[in-house]
């Protein structure tokens, strides 16, 4: 393919339309949500391939849409273009108000304890911003940074891959579930060893259960599993229900109930076990827009209290050297 065109010969919205396909398996699916004709969409391909003087997918009607590796790396850099021209236009003459939107991805297992008073709280304090969630998997969350589908994700501060900048939001560490009536319930705090021969009811996700193990194991232990579970909420109402224990990680806005609406008890661990940060990631190469950092500052505010004001120096100089890690 030889170049046949100039810089002048590609759009925004070009580049907007090649951002977007790395989120479609088919030219046609591209097209339907993007709100154009396939004929239209493959045309504006062309022209970028034809100006670039590369190919830069791949269109089979029988295998769909495939990118090549120099059109992935087009389509993350058209991303940037798109969003930082987002930013300008919306930021022009509005002086320190905040206008437009933010796409914040969370982590399932603790979203239901984090989103609720984000979603309530934030537009309040920036009525211009409009806040788009998702909710996913740490691969799910990951996956869609890298499309640009999200500006940022909270996550546990856990087996994270290189190349992405953190905010820490709030410390977090492993927290013992109780029926009223267990006999550690009257219990400050509670050790392993107590709990080792009492029926545990498993939440069956990575990382826990293997953070879990790990934990009993470099005590010499190992829980006497009585059900392994993938839902929170259903550890909950087991042990609401007194059939066991369970071991979760601390979450801020946290019920004393189950779904049932019976009552549990939460009790720490002493000594402390599994501790690290919910943290806010995006791409070390993505730059925060203004409603994206303040979103990540709120939450450190309301979610992190003292402690994630105290960092927030600390966080930010830090986030830089993250790929080092």
């Amino acid at each position: 393919m030889h170049r046949g065109g100039t810089v002048a010969d590609v759009s925004l919205r070009q580049l907007e339309l090649f951002a977007a396909l790395p989120n479609f398996a088919t030219l046609s699916a591209a097209a339907a949500h993007l709100h154009i004709s396939e004929s239209a969409l493959s045309q504006a391909i062309t022209v970028l391939e034809r100006t670039v003087g590369e190919q830069l997918c791949v269109r089979r009607k029988a295998r769909g849409l495939t990118l090549t590796p120099t059109g992935q790396q087009f389509a993350k850099r058209a991303r940037r273009i798109v969003a930082e021209t987002q930013e300008l236009v919306l930021g022009a003459g509005l002086g320190q108000e905040l206008h437009g939107p933010v796409k914040l991805g969370c982590y399932s297992t603790f979203a239901t304890n984090v989103v609720p008073e984000l979603l309530e709280e934030f537009p309040k304090l920036h009525p211009g911003v409009r806040m788009e969630i998702m909710v996913g998997t740490n691969e799910e969350l990951l996956s869609a940074l890298e499309a640009g589908r999200l500006d940022v994700a909270l996550v546990y501060d856990v087996s994270l891959p290189v190349g992405y900048r953190r905010r820490k939001i709030y410390a977090t560490e492993l927290e013992v579930h109780l029926h009223p009536d267990h006999p550690l319930a009257s219990a400050g705090t509670v050790d392993l060893p107590d709990l080792a021969h009492q029926p545990y009811i498993q939440f069956d996700a990575t990382p826990g259960t293997v953070n879990v193990t790990d934990a009993f194991a470099a005590r010499g232990l190992e829980p006497s599993i009585e059900a392994r579970v993938s839902e929170i909420g259903l550890v909950e109402a087991l042990v609401g229900r007194g059939l066991g224990y369970g071991l979760l990680m601390s979450r801020p806005n946290a019920a004393t109930t189950s779904l049932e609406g019976r009552p549990i008890v939460i009790r720490p661990l002493d000594p402390p076990v599994t501790v690290t940060h919910v943290v806010g990631i995006w791409p070390e190469d993505m730059d925060l827009t203004s409603r994206a950092l303040a979103l990540l500052d709120f939450a450190a505010e309301r979610l992190g209290g003292r402690d994630g004001g105290r960092d927030r120096g600390h966080d930010r100089a830090e986030s830089g050297a993250v790929a080092a890690r």
